[in-house]
C-alpha cells in the first residue's frame, strides 16, 4: 500500500438555481464580486481553509457544499458533489536520478526542463494523473479524482522506478 497524503480536493456542484451574486456578496462580509475581473464571486473561509467560488448559474467550485450552508446560502437538497482534482504528496524514500528517469520514461509522457522546473512531469494515462518527480524523492499527484487514483499512481511510478534500478 503507497503512503501518500492529500494536501487538496477541489470539488464542484451545482445550487440549482440562478444566484444574484451582488446581493450575495452585500451579504457575505469579506466576499470578493468584481464581475469585470472575475465572473464569479469570491468566498474565503479561514476554518476550515476553503476557497468558494460562486457563479451566477449556480454553479459552485470548493471544498465542500457544508461551508456553502453555513454562509447562509441556500443550496437544494443532496446537490450531486463531483470531485474534479485531488493534489496528494507521496516520499519514495529515496532520492532520484531525474536525468535517468526521464531517459528511461521516454520522451512521450515526459517532461524535465531542468533549467525552467526542478522537478521532472511524469503523464500517466492509467490512472489519468500528472506526477512531480523531484530528486530528493518527493512526488506530487494531480489530477486525481479519487485517493484510489493516487495510491495506484504511486504503486505504479514506484514499480516501474525499481523495475529499471533506479529506485532501491
Amino acid at each position: 500500500m503507497a503512503n501518500f497524503r492529500i494536501e487538496n480536493v477541489v470539488a464542484s456542484t451545482s445550487l440549482g438555481r440562478e444566484l444574484d451574486l451582488k446581493a450575495i456578496a452585500l451579504a457575505l462580509g469579506g466576499s470578493e464580486y468584481e464581475p469585470e475581473q472575475f465572473p464569479g464571486l469570491i468566498y474565503r473561509i479561514k476554518e476550515p481553509k476553503t476557497a468558494i467560488l460562486l457563479f451566477r448559474s449556480g454553479k459552485v467550485v470548493c471544498t465542500g457544499a457544508k461551508q456553502i450552508e453555513a454562509a447562509g446560502i441556500p443550496i437544494k437538497k443532496n446537490p450531486e458533489i463531483e470531485v474534479q482534482n485531488i493534489v496528494a504528496t507521496s516520499d519514495l524514500g529515496a532520492p532520484l536520478d531525474l536525468n535517468a528517469v526521464a531517459i528511461t520514461l521516454g520522451p512521450g509522457a515526459v517532461e524535465y526542463e531542468p533549467e525552467q522546473f526542478p522537478g521532472l512531469v511524469y503523464r500517466i494515462d492509467e490512472p489519468k494523473v500528472v506526477l512531480l518527480m523531484f530528486g530528493s524523492g518527493k512526488v506530487v499527484c494531480t489530477g486525481a479524482r479519487k485517493p484510489a487514483d493516487v495510491e495506484k499512481a504511486v504503486e505504479k511510478i514506484t514499480a516501474e522506478l525499481k523495475a529499471n534500478g533506479l529506485l532501491h
